[in-house]
């Protein structure tokens, strides 16, 4: 009998994942089947309870339940304990441990495509979730500076004050780090702003954005958002959502399995998704 992997979230149609992981099954030759379930938020303790019952293998988390899953787990890893919030469970002997492979898939995906990002001067665009934790990822590799940019500054230090590893940080609005961004090697654009269907919105402008930045935004629909297309013509290197989305993909298939597959692959099935 298939082992039963799933992704719960609310609502959870558009998701990629079931596509993805059901063709690394199938060309892993694993006996395993992921379904997708529409999990309602007062539902979530009894589907949680409902997946360790019947014995699913593990599952993937998104919104609005990264946070919300933690008290109804038997453990979460340090990264997941520290961002507060899980996107991976790992079902070992009958105990549901919770992990992050958001941040960590993130920095696998940039690393691959930049090699080593040790020494550069980091701006991440937002304060929520992603950002929390892609920041804690790369403050906990050790980052030389990582500042954070955010619609209301605030929200920007508590996040900075609640990481756990040691980093040389700063907060700025939106506004003031525009006059500032040649001071940085690295933008990260955590934010939702110039998804579809809103593609011509951006989170800032990059009037002073530094020759030969980095700068990665983490949508991936459309593939080159108008924040992307604004730095390319301005020299910049730039990586869109899709490699963190495969390689957090990856590295929770390899949690469950203990194979870490393909990306390339994934890449592909994705891109297909996407009509891209």
């Amino acid at each position: 009998m298939k082992k039963l992997y799933a992704v719960i979230g609310y609502p959870i149609g558009h998701s990629m994942s079931p596509v993805m992981h059901n063709d690394l099954f199938s060309f892993y030759q694993i006996d395993g089947h992921y379904l997708p379930f529409q999990v309602a938020p007062e539902n979530l303790k009894d589907a949680v309870k409902g997946l360790k019952a019947i014995g699913a293998g593990g599952f993937n988390v998104t919104v609005p339940h990264k946070s919300r899953i933690i008290p109804y787990l038997d453990g979460v890893d340090e990264l997941a304990n520290a961002t507060g919030a899980v996107n991976t469970v790992v079902n070992e002997d009958g105990r549901l441990i919770g992990y992050n492979t958001d941040g960590p898939g993130f920095l696998t995906g940039l690393k691959k495509q930049f090699a080593s990002i040790e020494g550069k001067k980091i701006l991440v665009i937002g304060a929520g979730g992603a950002a929390r934790g892609i920041y804690f990822t790369l403050a906990k590799e050790k980052s030389a500076k990582i500042d954070i940019a955010n619609r209301t500054v605030e929200k920007a230090w508590s996040l900075i004050k609640d990481c756990p590893y040691t980093t040389s940080a700063n907060a700025f609005t939106l506004e003031e780090v525009e006059q500032v961004l040649e001071d940085y090697d690295l933008i990260i654009q955590t934010t939702m702003i110039g998804m579809a269907p809103k593609i011509s919105e951006q989170p800032l402008k990059l009037h002073n954005l530094k020759k030969q930045a980095i700068v990665c935004d983490i949508i991936y629909n459309p593939l080159k958002t108008k924040f992307l297309q604004d730095a390319e013509q301005k020299g910049a290197q730039i990586q869109n959502g899709i490699d963190m989305f495969v390689f957090q993909g990856a590295l929770a298939f390899e949690k469950w399995t203990g194979t870490f597959p393909d990306v390339e692959r994934m890449r592909a099935i994705v891109l297909k998704q996407l009509g891209g």
